[in-house]
């Protein structure tokens, strides 16, 4: 049953690989795919990955960093990683040379080689990756796997599918006994929970920054709209806080450009200096405009309200901990989905609505420092990684 769902997936996919690709061909011109659609759909520069490794692959810059305490607990020579976005691949590339994109599925028969195991963050269900990978004598694991709430409904209309992909993988570890029982709705077997690898070892300063002698305002991880709401918000609060300074970090980098004329406009209208942190890291202005990656946790650390974004809108927000470590006033929108178990592994959020951001902005000596109550325990994990390297 096996070799025949294999045959007709891989035949389904590359269908559609192959109806995709005059426009992966168009959207390889512009600029935020120029690098990673090659790679991925045309294996431009995109060599297989050395034989006999962990292969490690995750999506996106933030899981790059999160399992940063799992790939630093093995030598240089066994790693191998791969990551699907552009700023996931920049990310894994500081561990090893051996980094590559992770190709689109239809490509991984002749790109995948044999490896010892293959360790999979999050959601990353590609069915291939995990056959190839256990046909060709890989140890297959799912770490810090999750199921949200607003997405375990779509998954359990499909879940005739994903048994298909959980029999592929030999263990999985979950955040949360609730992911658990959820992933074995839709079929997941050996499952143990360890907690949420992103608050095992949180990223530190890596510079100290003098922090102005005012109230510090970090609007982090922004999302397209939520400016508006951070304006707002900042606007008001400069009435009862003259001297409050506000750091505007947007989430992706291809918008560095547009938030920063945003930011001089606003900052124009309001009779307020602004500058980019990347031509001057001194904060002398009203508004600073964080355009360059690696440097949140450094401004967290000078912060003192962090206004995190990506939860106004449902997009299911982003990690509270990295701020919460240094004890920061959180605010944060209502649509956090994608990261209830970290939440609510840290006291003193101030969730709200986006219409009541400014109030509770102007609120603000009323908020709680934050504080995080648990931590993860990383053992299982590691003892079986590092049983596959003995055997």
């Amino acid at each position: 049953m096996e070799r025949l769902f294999l045959l007709l997936y891989s035949v389904a996919v590359s269908i559609f690989y192959s109806m995709a690709l005059p426009f992966l061909a168009l959207f390889s011109l512009k600029a935020k795919y120029k690098d990673s659609i090659p790679a991925r759909f045309f294996l431009w520069n995109n060599r297989p990955l050395k034989k006999a490794g962990i292969w490690f692959h995750v999506c996106s810059f933030g899981e790059a960093k999160a399992i940063a305490p799992i790939v630093e607990m093995f030598p240089n020579e066994v790693l191998r990683m791969t990551a699907t976005t552009h700023t996931g691949f920049e990310a894994v590339s500081s561990y090893t040379s051996q980094s590559r994109y992770l190709p689109f599925e239809p490509l991984l028969f002749g790109w995948t080689q044999p490896q010892k195991a293959l360790v999979v963050m999050e959601a990353e269900f590609w069915y291939l990756l995990f056959a190839l990978a256990k046909k060709r004598g890989a140890k297959t694991l799912l770490i810090n796997a999750r199921m949200s709430e607003r997405s375990f409904p779509k998954y359990l209309k499909m879940a005739w599918f994903y048994r298909h992909i959980f029999k592929q993988i030999d263990e999985i570890y979950a955040q949360s006994q609730t992911d658990k029982e959820r992933l074995e709705l839709l079929g997941a077997k050996n499952i143990k929970v360890t907690g949420n690898i992103k608050l095992a070892k949180l990223p530190l300063p890596t510079a100290r920054l003098k922090k102005p002698s005012s109230l510090v305002v970090c609007a982090a991880s922004i999302h397209e709209g939520e400016e508006i709401l951070v304006f707002e918000a900042y606007s008001a609060l400069k009435k009862e806080e003259p001297d409050a300074v506000l750091i505007l970090a947007p989430r992706h980098p291809e918008r560095f450009e547009k938030v920063t004329r945003m930011a001089e406009i606003f900052a124009q209208e309001q009779r307020f200096a602004s500058q980019r942190y990347s031509q001057n890291r001194v904060m002398q202005s009203d508004i600073i405009v964080l355009d360059t990656l690696g440097e949140l946790v450094n401004i967290y650390a000078i912060s003192d309200i962090v206004i995190l974004g990506g939860a106004f809108e449902p997009l299911g927000g982003h990690n509270a901990a990295e701020a919460a470590q240094f004890g920061c006033k959180i605010i944060s929108g209502k649509y956090y989905f994608n990261q209830k178990d970290i939440f609510d592994a840290i006291e003193g959020i101030a969730v709200v609505e986006a219409s009541s951001l400014t109030k509770r902005v102007l609120q603000h000596t009323r908020l709680k420092p934050t504080k995080i109550k648990s931590r993860t325990d990383l053992t299982p994990i590691l003892e079986s990684l590092n049983n596959v390297l003995s055997n």
